[in-house]
C-alpha cells in the first residue's frame, strides 16, 4: 500500500472537519474522493501534504508514518499536491512557474531533462513559456498547475478539483492527462472532484465523504451502481 490513513481527525477552531478517516491507496493506482461541498475531501487531502495538523490518527507513506514530518520535507517523499483553483503566481512566466516546483531537488541535471519532458507532455506550455502564468486561459492554468506539481518528481499526486471552471472540451483533455500520468509515468493520484462522474469513470477505487467521515467505500464500478450514489452525485 502507498498511502494509508488510521482514524484521521483534523479540526479548525475545534470544529472537526474530518471525524476518524481511514482509507488506503494502492500504488499505481488512481482513487477518487467524491461528496457535497464541505465533506472533509479538501481537508483530507492538505493532511497529507502536510497543511494542516492532525487532531489525532495516523498517516503512513511507502510504510512510514508522516503526520509530523513538515510539508516540504513530504514533497522530498514524493508527495504533491495540485491545489484547488490552480494558484499559479501570475506575475511569473510559465517556465518560473514550472521551475518552482523543483525547489526542493539539486540535480540540475534532471530537472532540465524533466523540463524537456513537461514541454513535451505540455506543448502548449512550452509555446507560452516566456509568457506570465496570468495570461493563460483557465485550462492552461490547470496543465501548469500540474507541470508545477510534477516537477517536483512525485509518487503520488493529489487533484483537488481539476475540472473546476473548465469547459466540456478541456475536461476531457484534463481527463486524458490525468489517465496519462498513471499508465505512462507511473504516477499514483489522488482525486477529489465534484464531477463524480468523470471521477468514477477515471478511477480504480473511491470513497464517499460525507460531513467529515467515509460512508461508502469501494471499487468505482461498484460505487457507480450504487443507489445512494447515483440519486446523491451521479443524477440518476
Amino acid at each position: 500500500m502507498l498511502l494509508e490513513t488510521d482514524r484521521v481527525v483534523v479540526a479548525y477552531h475545534k470544529v472537526p472537519a474530518l471525524k476518524g478517516v481511514s482509507l488506503g491507496v494502492e500504488e499505481g493506482s488512481i482513487t477518487a474522493l467524491i461528496g457535497a461541498n464541505g465533506a472533509g475531501k479538501s481537508t483530507f487531502l492538505r493532511a497529507i501534504s502536510g497543511l494542516v495538523p492532525l487532531e489525532s490518527g495516523q498517516i503512513r507513506f511507502r510504510g512510514e508514518r508522516i503526520e509530523n514530518i513538515a510539508a516540504h520535507a513530504r514533497i522530498k517523499m514524493g508527495i504533491a499536491q495540485v491545489p484547488e483553483g490552480r494558484r499559479i503566481f501570475p506575475g511569473l512566466s510559465v517556465r518560473e512557474n514550472i521551475l518552482i516546483g523543483s525547489h526542493t531537488r539539486r540535480d540540475p541535471a534532471q530537472v532540465k531533462a524533466d523540463i524537456a519532458q513537461i514541454y513535451e507532455q505540455f506543448p502548449v506550455l512550452r509555446s507560452r513559456q516566456s509568457q506570465n502564468g496570468g495570461s493563460l486561459s483557465g485550462g492552461e492554468q490547470q496543465m501548469l498547475a500540474i507541470a508545477r506539481a510534477l516537477m517536483s518528481g512525485p509518487k503520488l499526486l493529489l487533484m483537488d478539483e481539476p475540472s473546476l471552471g473548465l469547459s466540456p472540451i478541456v475536461v476531457r483533455e484534463i481527463a486524458r492527462i490525468i489517465a496519462d500520468l498513471r499508465t505512462n509515468r507511473r504516477i499514483s493520484l489522488v482525486l477529489v472532484e465534484q464531477n463524480a462522474r468523470l471521477a468514477l469513470k477515471l478511477a480504480d477505487r473511491g470513497y464517499v465523504f460525507e460531513t467529515g467521515s467515509v460512508v461508502l467505500e469501494g471499487p468505482s464500478s461498484s460505487l457507480r451502481d450504487n443507489d445512494h450514489v447515483r440519486r446523491a452525485y451521479l443524477g440518476g
